[in-house]
């Protein structure tokens, strides 16, 4: 009888600490579903190319370290007529510091369809899809896919703090788009 009130006991611990470490800071920077959605059909200008997918972005709280300074108060000790001297005074010092911020982490995942794709005008025999990425805070930034085959490209990438995603549809050949430019279309908006 007393082994079983022992068990009962260790058992009622026991999940009392996997409750509390559920419950611990460190699950609080844990992805939090901040937006989840699909995005177009968008095509290009003759609709000859389409691009079509799915657009999730996660909120993560990071720590963030930056320098700071403050004023300390310090003593100066020297020497004058040979006497010790000392003297209290402020200084400023630099020190590390962090603070919590939200960051959100974003995956574009895709489809890119090429409806010419045995065009006679070798030109325009591909499909592409040009992203624009605006951070909160930084240079904008592009990720261009192509397709210049019968069957759908499938594609994605990934990044994170960006305030507008959006897309343009289009068609060209190997190296680049040439034409038939589509409306930006918008992929992802921070709000």
């Amino acid at each position: 009888m007393r082994f079983i009130k022992k068990f009962a006991v260790s058992a009622v611990a026991a999940a009392a600490l996997i409750g509390g470490a559920l419950l611990s800071p460190a699950s609080a920077n844990a992805a939090v579903p901040y937006f989840d959605g699909p995005w177009g059909p968008y095509f290009s200008s003759d609709n000859k190319a389409e691009a079509s997918g799915f657009v999730s972005v996660e909120k993560h709280k990071t720590k963030k370290w930056y320098w700071d300074k403050k004023k300390v108060l310090v003593k100066e000790c020297y020497w004058k007529h040979g006497e010790k001297k000392c003297d209290w005074k402020y200084v400023w010092k630099k020190f590390k510091a962090w603070k919590w911020v939200d960051e959100y982490k974003f995956t574009v995942k895709g489809k890119l369809v090429n409806h010419a794709w045995d065009d006679h005008h070798k030109k325009y025999r591909c499909a592409w899809a040009t992203f624009k990425i605006e951070p909160f805070s930084g240079p904008t930034y592009f990720k261009r896919f192509k397709n210049c085959h019968e069957d759908p490209k499938h594609f994605w990438f990934s990044g994170k703090n960006a305030e507008h995603i959006s897309v343009k549809v289009s068609r060209g050949d190997h190296w680049g788009p040439k034409g038939f430019f589509g409306p930006w279309g918008a992929v992802y908006d921070h709000v």
